[in-house]
């Protein structure tokens, strides 16, 4: 697979040039300047296309071209939204750029409640409380049918079975010890520090998030699960023209977490969306970026069987792995540990490359690490939130030393780029 990296733009205080020199082969990016609704022009993108080729590397995947609330939620503009979508789709084409990850979450694109969550060795990861999450749901949120919705929630254990957690006793206990730092924290953590440079619809310095929060939660009122499906399968239908014509392949990214939160729909959480998604668009362009983290913090989900069963329809790979507990709260894992299991999905997709050799643009599968440890010092660096240096070095280290020896026993060259075989 292309050792890919997720890479912030021209600001990233992650250089191009340090990412050079740890074996990185191609660059997973976005316009982040271009307000959401607005065309990507064919000037903008070729010029941070030339940028990231100047130091050795290519726009290998875009992560993300934004799919905007009103496409989601069927808004009066949604087929102008479209309409725009498709015109950025055809300027990336033009400029040689063929794989799109997107998502189709709600509102709200991945959550945690703690960001710098203390890890066993010093280090620290991304950690998923499901009492602090209803707290903020409940009492920060003040969300109508917050507490009954929390009351119905199941809780699933690592075996994937139904545990006996009381989350709504948890979450009154939290009321009691609750501080204003600790409130400001939770917001920080679900809203600004994670949304800002992800979606769009908020960034630092914004007044008054909790209430723009609310106003995007009623755009959503009296859409359901099925609703949402409809709306997806419309935008996918409506552009999948333009992705024949152009050979886009568009990669949607499972929820994160993979299930339902903040009483909204989520649809692609599990097995049974991801086969939906696929039936219901069945065109190759309409295909899948295969997130084990995501789908692993879910413990209804198998994540070897389900990458044997989708490999043929996936475009983008995430290769991470998330630890649940028992309680059902989960963190990110050791990117050799927690429930993906690396190297048998490194088995699966390094065979499904094999035989993508007849077409050009899908001949390489795309890989990433994603969400690593927060270590050495990263903390201090003003790193976005999941997309530490050292740490997701440290995890690229993991993976590439994965692929080598999965390489080997499959009988195929690996090469590191930057070294004298």
């Amino acid at each position: 697979m292309e050792r890919t990296w997720r890479w912030f733009g021209k600001n990233d205080k992650i250089t191009l040039a340090m990412l050079k020199q740890i074996g990185v082969e191609g660059i997973v990016t976005a316009l982040h300047d271009v307000p959401l609704g607005r065309v990507w022009t064919r000037e903008a993108i070729h010029d941070l296309k030339a940028y990231i080729e100047s130091y050795g590397m290519r726009w290998s995947v875009v992560e993300s071209l934004p799919v905007t609330e009103t496409i989601k939620y069927g808004g009066h503009d949604r087929d102008e939204q479209i309409a725009i979508y498709c015109e950025s789709l055809r300027n990336l084409a033009a400029e040689g750029i063929h794989t799109i990850c997107y998502n189709f979450m709600p509102v709200l694109d991945w959550a945690r409640t703690d960001l710098l969550h203390p890890n066993p060795n010093g280090s620290s990861n991304l950690y998923f409380s499901i009492p602090e999450f209803a707290y903020f749901d409940i009492y920060i949120l003040k969300r109508s049918n917050a507490r009954e919705d929390w009351a119905k929630f199941v809780v699933l254990g690592p075996d994937g079975k139904p545990n006996q957690r009381d989350v709504l006793k948890e979450v009154d206990i939290l009321r009691k010890e609750m501080t204003p730092e600790r409130e400001h924290a939770l917001v920080e953590n679900i809203v600004i520090k994670t949304q800002g440079f992800v979606s769009g619809n908020f960034k630092e310095g914004d007044e008054h998030p909790i209430e723009l929060f609310r106003q995007l939660l009623a755009k959503y009122e009296g859409i359901d699960r099925k609703q949402l499906r409809k709306n997806l399968a419309y935008f996918l239908n409506a552009i999948m023209p333009v992705c024949k014509e152009c050979e886009m392949y568009m990669c949607i990214h499972p929820d994160d977490p993979p299930f339902q939160i903040l009483g909204l729909p989520r649809i692609m959480t599990c097995d049974d969306d991801m086969a939906w998604m696929l039936n219901a668009v069945p065109d190759k362009h309409n295909g899948i970026t295969f997130c084990a983290g995501s789908l692993s913090a879910g413990a209804q989900n198998n994540v070897v069987e389900m990458a044997s069963k989708y490999a043929s329809r996936t475009w983008f790979v995430h290769l991470r792995s998330c630890h649940v507990f028992p309680n059902g709260d989960f963190t990110e894992a050791s990117h050799l540990g927690g429930r993906a299991d690396i190297v048998s999905l490194a088995h699966i997709f390094e065979k499904e490359e094999q035989t993508r050799k007849d077409n050009p643009i899908t001949a390489r599968l795309p890989m990433r690490v994603d969400h690593g440890m927060t270590m050495l010092g990263d903390e201090n660096k003003g790193y976005n939130a999941g997309y530490s240096f050292l740490g997701r070095m440290f995890a690229m280290g993991q993976v590439q030393g994965i692929l080598a020896a999965v390489d080997r026993e499959l009988g195929i060259s690996y090469h590191q780029p930057g070294f004298f075989d």
